[in-house]
């Protein structure tokens, strides 16, 4: 389908979505509070990204881009609202697997797309997701009523970006979730559970110095000092060789790595770019086949949705801390 022009575009959208919002489908009854939803705190503002949006009750339409917005839904118990889901990182995780979501893309999907499911809030976990390019602006969707929320850990612009993140994000974000979807209780059970999960995790990374190794082949790109690698480095006692950028994913030359030499690499997985074909291009890469960590196949791997702040951080922690302690480093070198 030939690409209509932005403005064209937004122009159908606002008279198509207006005419949408303005009655039910199907002459359904307008949506109201899941049973088991508290609407105690509604109307309820809050503000991402240095955009407020106004609730009015509990969304009973919601639509997810990212895993990570799609995770957090489905943890807090909200699945059942989800009318649809998009650019899914990966498979779900082992405890929401039986879920079953429906999905309307693969990637980010088309604002047309969106509005045709009558949504009453799009979450995003990239800011990029609603903007022109991606599924429309935040703008947009407020000016038609509904609502739109970005994980504050994406936000990218200074005065809003957390520097550095940590845990407390996180557990900001689920609780701050939890209000909005009228299920303040669950947020707090999730948080708790995973603030115990996350005090058990041995920091088995030791002082030892890393590189998380995401994408890229002639020049990588790696978790850099203030996102969420960042974050899961610090919580297994890893020195990331990348830490001096104030970004949360950077590229550095392969240059670069050799030079400070790391003792651990951390293989990003995705079924796009598998940790796999990581192994390979460092091997082949004759700047970094000579590391020792190379040699010595000092690897550990994390799935893609895990490397991006959201519920599966502090699992992803664990099991780092785990597959560390697997690589029998030994002491750490002074």
């Amino acid at each position: 389908m030939p690409r209509r022009t932005r403005p064209l575009l937004t122009a159908a959208l606002v008279a198509g979505a207006l005419a949408a919002c303005a009655a039910p489908p199907d002459g359904a009854a307008p949506a109201t509070p899941e049973p088991g939803a508290s609407t105690s705190g509604f109307p309820l503002e809050v503000t991402t990204c240095g955009l407020t949006t106004t609730l009015e009750a509990p969304p009973q339409r919601i639509v997810t881009i990212k895993s990570s917005a799609t995770e957090l839904v489905l943890a807090l118990g909200a699945g059942d609202r989800l009318v649809g889901t998009a650019f899914a990182d990966g498979d779900l995780p082992p405890d929401l697997a039986d879920a079953a979501p429906p999905v309307l893309a693969e990637q980010n999907p088309a604002a047309e797309a969106v509005l045709d499911l009558e949504p009453d809030f799009v979450y995003a976990g990239w800011e990029s997701n609603l903007s022109a390019d991606g599924a429309g602006e935040r703008a947009m969707y407020e000016e038609l009523g509904v609502a739109t929320y970005v994980a504050p850990a994406a936000c990218k612009s200074p005065e809003h970006q957390p520097d550095r993140l940590t845990f407390e994000h996180v557990f900001d974000e689920v609780t701050e979730m939890g209000r909005v979807l009228g299920e303040p209780e669950a947020a707090t059970e999730l948080v708790e559970r995973q603030r115990a999960e996350l005090a058990a995790v041995d920091p088995a990374g030791e002082g030892r110095t890393a590189l998380w190794y995401s994408s890229g082949s002639d020049t990588p790109y790696v978790g850099a000092g203030i996102g969420a690698p960042q974050m899961l480095m610090d919580a297994v006692g890893l020195e990331n060789i990348a830490a001096d950028v104030a970004d949360t994913w950077t590229s550095l030359s392969w240059e670069a790595v050799a030079d400070r030499d790391p003792d651990v690499i951390v293989l990003v997985d995705s079924a796009w770019n598998t940790a796999e074909h990581k192994r390979e291009i460092l091997s082949a890469n004759p700047v970094t086949a000579a590391l020792p960590a190379v040699i010595e196949e000092r690897f550990v791997v994390v799935e893609f949705p895990a490397a991006e702040a959201g519920v599966r951080n502090v699992p992803a922690a664990a099991d780092l801390a785990a597959q560390l302690a697997a690589l029998d480093l030994g002491e750490p070198v002074p």
